[in-house]
Order: C-alpha cells, then sequence, then structure tokens
C-alpha cells in the first residue's frame, strides 16, 4: 500500500482505491483494467489465465501457450487452426526437425560402445531419458518425434517404418492405402 490511499493498479500504474478493486494473484487491479492482454475482453475470476505477470482469457491464453496441432481443437470433432496471429499473438517458431543419422542398425554395433545409441542424434541414452520406439531407445526430449511433422510422440501415437518413426497421421498419409474410401474421398479432411 502506497501513500495516496491505495494499491497500484497492475495494468495502468494508477491508485486503486477499494471500491473498484479487484485482486488477481497478489496484485490489484481498477474493475476497468481488468482485461485480457490480446482481446481486452472483461475477466472473472472464471475466465482468467495467469502467466508471469500477464493476465489472458482462458481463449487467448489457449492460443498463445497451449497445446498445438492436430486433435486439440476446441469441441467435439474440430480442428483448429486459429493461432491467434489476428489477435497480435506470435506464434513460437518450431524447432527444425533432423532426421535420424544413424545409419547403422545393427543392435550389436551400437551397445558395444556401453549405453544405447539414440538413432537419432546418436549420442548415448541413459535409463532416465530413454523410451522404446522401433526397437531402438531414444531421448525422450528432443528426439522421440515424428520423422516429418516434428510431433511428440508416446507408445500410443507412434507408427515405424525402417527403423524411423512416425506420428499415425504422417505414417498413414505417406505409407498407409489411398484411394476411394481411404480419406480422398468425397467428404474427407484433406490436409494440404
Amino acid at each position: 500500500m502506497s501513500l495516496g490511499g491505495g494499491n497500484k493498479c497492475g495494468s495502468c500504474q494508477k491508485t486503486v482505491y477499494f471500491a473498484e478493486e479487484v485482486q488477481c494473484d497478489g496484485r490489484s487491479f481498477h474493475k476497468s483494467c481488468f482485461l485480457c492482454m490480446v482481446c481486452r475482453k472483461n475477466l472473472d475470476s472464471t475466465t482468467i489465465a495467469v502467466h508471469s505477470d500477464e493476465i489472458y482469457c482462458r481463449a487467448c491464453y489457449g492460443k498463445k501457450y497451449g497445446p498445438k496441432g492436430y486433435g486439440f481443437g476446441q469441441g467435439a470433432g474440430t480442428l483448429s487452426t486459429d493461432t491467434g496471429e489476428s489477435l497480435g499473438i506470435q506464434p513460437a517458431a518450431a524447432a527444425l526437425h533432423q532426421p535420424t543419422t544413424n545409419t547403422n542398425t545393427s543392435k550389436l554395433a551400437q551397445k558395444f560402445g556401453g549405453s544405447d545409441k539414440c538413432p537419432r542424434c546418436g549420442k548415448a541414452v541413459y535409463a532416465a531419458e530413454k523410451v522404446i520406439g522401433a526397437g531402438s531407445a531414444w531421448h525422450k526430449n528432443g528426439c522421440f518425434r515424428c520423422a516429418l511433422c516434428g510431433k511428440g510422440l508416446e507408445s500410443t501415437t507412434l507408427a515405424d517404418k525402417d527403423g524411423e518413426i512416425y506420428c499415425k497421421a504422417c505414417y498413414a498419409k505417406n505409407f498407409g492405402p489411398k484411394g476411394f474410401g481411404y480419406g480422398l474421398g468425397a467428404g474427407a479432411l484433406s490436409h494440404t
């Protein structure tokens, strides 16, 4: 509490008096300043999402910091491609994907060095970071990703071909059956 009667607003930095005060995350705001930083909608205790010192409505927070990609739509059977650019949100750039560099498929040759070698980066894989997929040990963070789109994988979302790992969507698109009745006919969702 500063001299002058009240706390400073977390948005406009002016004094907030008791009658107009809204508190959030240990800070005070004017009711008129308690707005989403992106879309400027009024917020309340059920619609706010806080990130560091920034306040957002749940929708804008999800677009900026939430999961991205197929399967993270906003309702039954939807595919959301809205990244929030129209609201001024800059999407994070995806890290460049590195294809598998280890051409030696011999398990004996890979194990001879003591620990398993990751097929993607060629470095040693230790037990704390090890994930098994396509018969090989991979680093859980960074390497256990789809070879085409770079999406993080789990044992339930994994498909493999020739020692390389793919998400089920990329595998189906590139190696699955093609033709009418396999998702390429009328009424099918296609990604171009």
